[in-house]
């Protein structure tokens, strides 16, 4: 597959290539949060928590498995992961008829690593987000199992796409669109997207303070890594920003904002009480960020949020969200 960034037609011919493997998720106008902002703004949410695997990571490792010749398919996969990741590996494993064999930190929730076996993957437990990356290039060199990696490269961005595209096809005007980022590969691939079929769009990503790698990749003109993680909101933990991602996200999104732990486990405990849903934090980022540091900016837009993932065992979203009324 070439470096180059995916055209919009490329993202259409995956999109009906992916078939019912992926759901095209519901856009839903989101009356919760336009009243707890006085009605500053509209609000559409795409709502990827419902999206097969439990996230949007589904879309990319299906294209990424789709992209394979016989023989890589033959030889299996791998992949590291917080969790969401390796959840769609190995559904995209299972759904081309080949094994994968991931690689999850031991601070993963055991829900989620049961939600991988459940796919028929084998687990391999790291202590932390680095030594998880080098085990899987172990098993990479010696098994000879392809890495399908969690946010870079082509393939990646042309599931992601998927969501750009969606989304511009669900809703006839926006203004802005508000992503989580992680490591890139969402908000590079629906950036890429948007902007081929809506280029006076805004495109806002939204980045925990405890993983800010793109805010530093962003100030520094170049991919950076951060020593460790410490943010609640493991799935956008990239530990360091890649190239391919890097430069999609330059070329297409606008700005990054920041937002800390406390304001996700609001923004947790926000959309429990308001719209009875129970998301992970990276799926509250957004609606974090438009509570918080987006509001005057966005006041008058039409803007569309990403709801990326709800993979949260209870007894996690317990400790973490702020559910009491005083707590918002």
């Amino acid at each position: 597959m070439s470096d180059a960034a995916p055209d919009i037609e490329a993202i259409r011919a995956l999109r009906q290539q992916l078939g019912e493997s992926v759901y095209r998720t519901p856009m839903l106008r989101c009356a919760a949060i336009e009243s707890a902002l006085d009605g500053a703004m509209e609000v559409h949410a795409k709502l990827e928590f419902l999206q097969r695997t439990g996230t949007f990571k589904a879309r990319g490792a299906l294209a990424t498995v789709h992209s394979l010749t016989p023989a890589q398919l033959s030889a299996g996969v791998t992949a590291v992961s917080a969790g969401n990741h390796a959840i769609a590996t190995a559904y995209a494993a299972r759904t081309l008829g080949t094994s994968a064999k991931v690689v999850m930190l031991k601070s993963a929730s055991p829900v989620r690593v049961a939600r991988c076996q459940e796919y028929g993957a084998e687990v391999v437990l790291a202590e932390n987000v680095h030594e998880a990356f080098t085990l899987a290039e172990r098993i990479r060199t010696q098994e000879g199992r392809y890495f399908v990696h969690p946010f870079e490269g082509p393939a990646i961005a042309l599931g992601t796409g998927t969501i750009g595209l969606e989304i511009s096809e669900q809703l006839a005007d926006f203004d802005a669109v508000v992503v989580p980022v992680g490591g890139g590969g969402l908000i590079g691939g629906i950036a890429n997207a948007i902007k081929q079929l809506r280029p006076r769009v805004e495109v806002i990503g939204v980045e925990p303070e405890g993983a800010d790698t793109m805010h530093r990749s962003f100030a520094a003109g170049s991919p950076q890594s951060i020593e460790r993680v410490t943010t609640i909101a493991d799935s956008l933990g990239a530990p360091f920003a890649l190239e391919y991602s890097f430069g999609l996200c330059r070329a297409n999104v606008d700005r990054l904002t920041m937002i800390d732990d406390l304001a996700l486990r609001r923004g947790m405990g926000f959309l429990f009480r308001s719209m009875k849903i129970a998301v992970e934090p990276a799926c509250a980022a957004t609606t974090a960020a438009l509570l918080g540091p987006l509001r005057e900016s966005l006041a008058g837009k039409r803007v569309v949020i990403i709801f990326c993932g709800s993979n949260i065992d209870w007894d996690t979203f317990e400790r973490w969200a702020l559910v009491e009324e005083d707590a918002a």
